[in-house]
């Protein structure tokens, strides 16, 4: 693979981990919640998400989750009701705030931190399609082997994202330390909410 179609890989995946979405929405949500190694713990758990994705379009097996709406409503309605379990509980957070039982990290664990980094990822059909659309445009279909070419290309792309959330988890862990009331703490938990609410109705509702 030439040096120059990695370069420009790289380059398009960074504009897109930076453009905001579900991934970057989501590790900023924590990190404001619970500081910057609950973004990054969340950040290790997207990525490893990406694993499976990257494995998936690398195989071919996307092809088969366009083509069957079935699998796809499923996968999509799962992950939507996970994203609504989470708004529920980050509401739950909220009120717990405003009694003054604020949430820490150890309230979640990091290995359930971890977890929901990776279902958020694996339960979100999109990603899949993503990948089966975005890796083969940098790969040449004369190559010989294309599925390592896009696996590689996937790792790649895993790598940035991993670096660019870490730091999207410092800056918003910074701007946490900073706001420290009762009440300022319940509104991040409540607008965490409603940001997970937003996005399981969009997930529930979106079509292949």
């Amino acid at each position: 693979m030439e040096l120059s179609i990695i370069l420009s890989f790289l380059a398009a995946s960074i504009l897109l981990t930076v453009a905001p979405g579900p991934d970057n929405l989501f590790v900023i949500a924590q990190s404001m919640s619970y500081g910057f190694r609950a973004g990054f713990i969340t950040s290790l758990g997207l990525c490893t998400g990406l694993i499976g994705h990257t494995l998936i379009a690398s195989l071919g097996l996307s092809a088969i989750l366009y083509q069957s709406t079935v699998i796809f409503t499923a996968i999509k309605s799962v992950g939507a009701i996970y994203l609504l379990y989470l708004a529920w509980e980050s509401y739950k957070e909220g009120k717990s705030a405003v009694s003054g039982k604020i949430a820490n990290v150890k309230s979640l664990s990091l290995f359930s931190l971890y977890k929901r980094g990776i279902l958020m990822n694996l339960l979100n059909p999109k990603v899949s399609l993503f990948f089966l659309a975005f890796l083969p445009q940098f790969v040449s279909t004369n190559s010989g082997h294309v599925q390592l070419d896009m696996f590689v290309l996937g790792l790649i792309f895993i790598v940035q994202a991993l670096v660019l959330f870490s730091l999207f988890s410092a800056l918003a862990g910074k701007i946490k330390i900073l706001f420290q009331s009762k009440k300022t703490v319940s509104a991040i938990h409540y607008g965490k909410s409603i940001l997970f609410a937003v996005l399981g109705g969009k997930l529930l509702f979106t079509k292949i």
